[in-house]
C-alpha cells in the first residue's frame, strides 16, 4: 500500500547543548504497520555526521520506554523499523501520535534527538460496543422525539476515523449527530413519523458507521423498537452538564457527585432508572452509577499522569421506555504521587586524573511524570568533591568536573546524584554514580632518605650486598614501577660501577669488588631512581659507603733492617749503665685505629734477661749492669704486634755485641773455617774473570788483524786510484803497533776488613764500580746494593778499600 511506504518527510531543527555537548533534533513521519527492517531514516546525512563517528563513538539508541520500536544501524547510518507499530495500541486517541527517544555518541558525549511521528492507516473498522440495543416506545410519542444511540468506536484517527452514521430503513426515524467539546459526535435517533402500535407493534432497524478511509470500513448495530401504549412524559435531568473532579490518589468507592432527573409521569411511567450507556476505554471498570439513586462512584483507580479528565455520559429512562441524558466531567486533581525518574543517558566509568575542568563525565535525563510544582525537578550531587551538576535545559542534566583531579588523594568517587520535585511533601530519587580515577604519571619516585650511608669491612667478597636504597611513587601500576640506575661517576680514577652495583628492581647496592681499606676509606655515588610512566619520572640520592678496617696487615719493621746477607749488631760496652739506650725498634701499621695499635715484647731467652724493649715505644734498654758471664754475642728476638682481633705481629732479631771494640767484636763473630772457605769462592771467581778476559782479548785481536788486512787491500786500491787515505781508528782504542787493543782504563777493587783475615777481589767492566762486603757470617760473597744500609755504613764499622789501576 501506498500509505505503508516511508513518507519521506524529515524535519530537522538543530540546538546547540552548553559544554560542548551538542543535541540536535530530526523529526521523521512514517505510517503505522511497516514491516519489520523498513527504512525510517538517513541520520547520517540528516545530521551532517560520518559513518565512522558512529562506530568510534558506539552509537546507540536510548528511550525510556520498554519497547524499543526503532533500531539504529551503524553500517549504513540509518533508522530502521524493529517492531511493527500499531499505532491505535501506542497512542490510542492521541494526536499526534509519535515516538520519541535520543542517540548517544561517546568520545566525546554527545546525543542528539529524534522525533518519529506514527501517522494512522485505514486498518480498524468501525465497531459498536453492542451489536443490538432496544427500545420500548409508546404510540403517543410525539414527533420529534429523541432517543440517544450508542455510537460507533473507529481505533483510526483523522480521515480514516469513524465520518458518518446510516439508519435504515427511514420511514419512522431520521439520524442526528451533535459535536461534543471532547471531538466525539452524539448520536440522536428522532421520530419523525409518529408510530402506531396497531400498525406495527415492534420495528428493526440497523446502523450503519462508516469511516473515511480507502477501502472505505463501516460496522452496524441493529435497533429493536417495541411499541407501547402511550408515556407522553420523558425523564428530565435537572443539568445538563454536571462537573466533579477528585484527586489520583482517591479510594475506591469515593462518592463522586449524584445526578437527579425528573419524570411528571405517575405510576411506572415515573420511575427513573440510572444508566451508563457506554464508556471510553479509560473509563470502563473505574465509574458505576447507582441505578435507583444516581450516585456516581469510583470503583477503579485513577492517575493524573493517564488521564487528567474523564466524560461519562449519564441516561435516565422511566419504564414507558422515555429516555434522558446528561454528561458528566471528571477532573483528576493532581497528587504528588510520582518520584523523579532519573536515566542515565551516557557515562564514564573512568576519567583520566589529568581532565580538564569542564570534562562531560555522565549525561542525564530526568522525568516526573507529575505535573505543576510537582513535576519540577532540581538534582544536586555530595558537596567537597571536584565534580558539579549543569542543566542543559528542563530534562536533561550533565555532570562535569570542577576542578583538579588527583589520583593520589582520592582513585575513586562514589557521586549520589540526589533529585527532588517541588510537591509537597516532596518526593525524591537517587543514583550513585561509581568513577574511577585512571592515574597519569606526576608523581616522581622519592626516596625514603635525602642520603644514605652505609659501612662496609674490608676485604669483603665480591657481590656482598652493602644495604638497599628504596623510593616510593604514588603512583599507580606501571607508573609506580620503581627501577634503580647506578650514574656514573668516577672513584679514584677508575668507573663507580667497577666498585659497586645497584639492583635495578630491588635497589640492593652489592659490591662489586673486594676493598682495601688502605687504598680507599670512602666513596660516595648517586643513585637514579626511575619509574615506568611514559615520559619517566626521576629523583636522585647520594650514597656514600665507609670502608671499616680491619686488621689485614701485620706490622711493618723499618728499623733495624732485615737483610739476607750481611749482619747488623749494636754494640754496648760493657761499662752501659742501667737503662742504656741500646737501639730502638721502629714498626708501622698500615692499618687504622686500634688495629695499628703496636705494642712491643721481647722473647726472654735466659733466666737474667739484660735488656728490655718498651711496650710502646720499641726501645731496648739495659735493665742491669753488664757482667762477665754475659755473652758477647747476643741475639733478640722482638716481636711487634698489633691491637686488632685476631692480633698480627712480626718478629725482629737484634743482634747486640757486649764489647768495648771492634776487634773483640769481630773476633766473636768470624772463625777460621770460615776464611778458607770464602778464599776457595774468590780464587774460582778469580780463573773465571781471567779466562773471560782472555776470551775477549784474543777475540779483539782477531778483528783488529781482520781490519788491518780490510784497509791493506783498501790501500792498494787507493793507490791505484790516486785518492788520500784517512786511517781509522775505533774510539777509546790505542794502536799498538798492530800487536792489539785495550780500553784504555781497567778498574780493579779490592775489599778488606779490619783484623778479617779474609780478602776479596774482583774484575769489573771498564768504567764501572763494584762493591765487596765480607759476611762473617758465611764463605761467599756478594754485591751491595747501594740502597741498603748496614753496619759498614756507621763510622765504626769495618773498612772498605778500594783500588783502581789505570792502563
Amino acid at each position: 500500500m501506498a500509505d505503508r511506504t516511508m513518507r519521506g518527510e524529515a524535519l530537522l531543527i538543530y540546538s546547540m547543548l552548553s559544554l560542548s555537548v551538542a543535541l540536535a533534533q530530526v523529526s521523521y513521519s512514517i505510517p503505522e504497520e511497516m514491516t519489520k527492517g523498513s527504512l525510517v531514516g538517513n541520520i547520517v546525512k540528516d545530521f551532517g555526521l560520518d559513518i565512522k563517528r558512529l562506530k568510534t563513538g558506539k552509537a546507540r539508541i536510548f528511550t525510556t520506554d520498554s519497547h524499543e520500536y526503532i533500531e539504529l544501524n551503524r553500517e549504513r547510518g540509518v533508522l530502521l523499523i524493529r517492531e511493527r507499530i500499531d499505532r491505535e495500541a501506542l497512542c490510542g486517541e492521541t494526536t499526534p501520535c509519535a515516538i520519541h527517544f535520543q542517540i548517544i555518541l561517546e568520545n566525546p558525549m554527545e546525543f542528539y534527538s529524534v522525533t518519529v511521528e506514527i501517522t494512522d492507516v485505514n486498518d480498524n473498522a468501525p465497531f459498536f460496543e453492542k451489536h443490538e440495543i432496544a427500545f420500548k416506545i409508546s404510540e403517543s410519542t410525539v414527533k420529534g422525539a429523541k432517543f440517544i444511540l450508542d455510537h460507533a468506536v473507529d481505533l483510526d484517527v483523522g480521515s480514516n476515523g469513524l465520518q458518518s452514521y446510516r439508519l435504515e430503513p427511514t420511514d419512522n426515524f431520521i439520524i442526528k449527530l451533535h459535536d461534543q467539546a471532547d471531538g466525539t459526535k452524539v448520536v440522536e435517533m428522532v421520530l419523525e413519523k409518529p408510530l402506531d402500535r396497531e400498525k406495527s407493534d415492534h420495528l428493526s432497524l440497523t446502523l450503519t458507521a462508516v469511516d473515511g478511509g480507502e477501502p472505505q470500513m463501516s460496522g452496524t448495530m441493529k435497533i429493536l423498537i417495541s411499541v407501547l401504549d402511550a408515556n407522553d412524559n420523558s425523564p428530565v435531568f435537572n443539568e445538563a452538564v454536571y462537573k466533579a473532579s477528585i484527586n489520583e490518589n482517591a479510594a475506591v468507592g469515593t462518592l463522586i457527585l449524584k445526578v437527579i432527573a425528573t419524570d411528571l409521569d405517575l405510576g411506572s411511567n415515573s420511575k427513573i432508572t440510572y444508566s451508563i450507556p457506554r464508556l471510553s476505554d479509560q473509563a470502563r471498570g473505574v465509574f458505576e452509577v447507582n441505578s435507583e439513586n444516581g450516585q456516581i462512584r469510583l470503583m477503579g483507580n485513577v492517575d493524573y499522569e493517564k488521564t487528567k479528565s474523564f466524560q461519562v455520559s449519564i441516561r435516565a429512562s422511566d419504564d414507558g421506555g422515555l429516555v434522558d441524558s446528561c454528561k458528566v466531567i471528571i477532573e483528576i486533581i493532581d497528587v504528588n504521587d510520582n518520584k523523579p525518574d532519573i536515566h542515565i543517558m551516557s557515562k564514564s566509568t573512568v576519567i583520566s586524573e589529568d581532565s580538564k575542568p569542564g570534562t562531560v563525565v555522565t549525561m542525564i535525563k530526568i522525568q516526573d511524570a507529575d505535573s505543576g510544582d510537582n513535576g519540577k525537578v532540581q538534582c544536586s550531587i555530595d558537596a567537597n568533591i571536584p565534580f558539579e551538576m549543569k542543566s542543559t535545559n528542563n530534562d536533561f542534566y550533565t555532570l562535569v568536573t570542577d576542578g583538579e583531579l588527583d589520583r593520589e588523594s582520592a582513585s575513586e568517587y562514589n557521586i549520589s546524584v540526589s533529585c527532588s520535585d517541588e510537591g509537597a511533601p516532596s518526593l525524591s530519587s537517587s543514583v550513585t554514580l561509581t568513577l574511577q580515577i585512571s592515574d597519569v604519571n606526576d608523581n616522581p619516585p622519592v626516596f625514603e632518605r635525602s642520603s644514605y650511608e652505609a659501612y662496609i669491612v674490608e676485604n669483603n667478597t665480591p657481590g656482598l650486598s652493602i644495604f638497599t636504597v628504596r623510593a616510593t611513587d604514588a603512583d599507580w601500576n606501571q607508573n609506580a614501577r620503581v627501577s634503580y640506575i647506578l650514574e656514573d661517576s668516577s672513584v679514584n680514577g677508575a668507573s663507580v660501577s667497577s666498585y659497586v652495583s645497584v639492583s635495578a628492581d630491588s635497589g640492593v647496592v652489592h659490591a662489586v669488588r673486594s676493598l682495601d681499606y688502605e687504598q680507599i676509606k670512602d666513596f660516595q655515588f648517586r643513585v637514579r631512581a626511575q619509574d615506568g610512566g611514559s615520559p619517566p619520572l626521576s629523583s636522585n640520592v647520594t650514597v656514600k659507603i665507609l670502608i671499616q678496617d680491619q686488621n689485614d696487615n701485620p706490622p711493618q719493621v723499618l728499623y733495624p733492617v732485615q737483610t739476607g746477607g750481611s749482619l747488623v749488631a749494636e754494640m754496648v760496652p760493657r761499662s752501659a749503665d742501667v737503662g742504656y739506650l741500646v737501639t730502638k725498634v721502629v714498626a708501622v701499621d698500615v692499618d687504622s685505629g686500634q688495629n695499628a695499635w703496636l705494642s712491643y715484647k721481647l722473647q726472654r731467652a735466659t733466666d737474667r734477661p739484660l735488656f728490655e724493649v718498651g711496650l710502646q715505644n720499641g726501645e731496648i734498654r739495659t735493665i742491669r749492669q753488664v757482667t762477665d758471664k754475659d755473652a758477647v754475642k747476643q741475639r733478640l728476638s722482638v716481636t711487634v704486634e698489633d691491637n686488632g682481633q685476631p692480633s698480627r705481629s712480626a718478629t725482629v732479631i737484634v743482634n747486640v755485641a757486649v764489647a768495648d771494640s771492634f776487634p773483640e767484636v769481630m773476633s766473636e763473630f768470624t772463625d777460621f773455617t770460615q776464611d778458607k772457605e770464602y778464599n776457595d769462592n774468590l780464587t774460582f771467581y778469580l780463573v773465571l774473570a781471567l779466562a773471560v778476559v782472555s776470551f775477549l782479548f784474543i777475540t779483539c785481536l782477531v778483528v783488529i788483524i781482520s781490519v788491518k788486512i780490510y784497509r791493506w787491500r783498501q790501500s792498494r786500491v787507493l793507490y791505484h786510484s790516486n785518492l788520500p787515505v784517512i786511517p781509522y781508528y775505533p774510539p777509546r782504542y790505542s794502536d799498538t803497533l798492530g800487536t792489539g787493543t785495550l780500553q784504555h782504563v781497567y778498574n780493579y777493587e779490592v775489599c778488606r776488613t779490619t783484623d778479617s783475615r779474609k780478602s776479596d777481589c774482583k774484575f769489573g767492566r771498564a768504567g764501572s764500580q763494584n762493591v765487596l762486603i765480607m759476611d762473617p757470617s758465611s764463605t761467599g760473597t756478594m754485591q751491595r746494593l747501594q740502597s741498603e744500609k748496614s753496619i759498614l755504613d756507621e763510622p765504626d764499622s769495618p773498612l772498605e778499600v778500594r783500588l783502581a789501576f789505570d792502563n
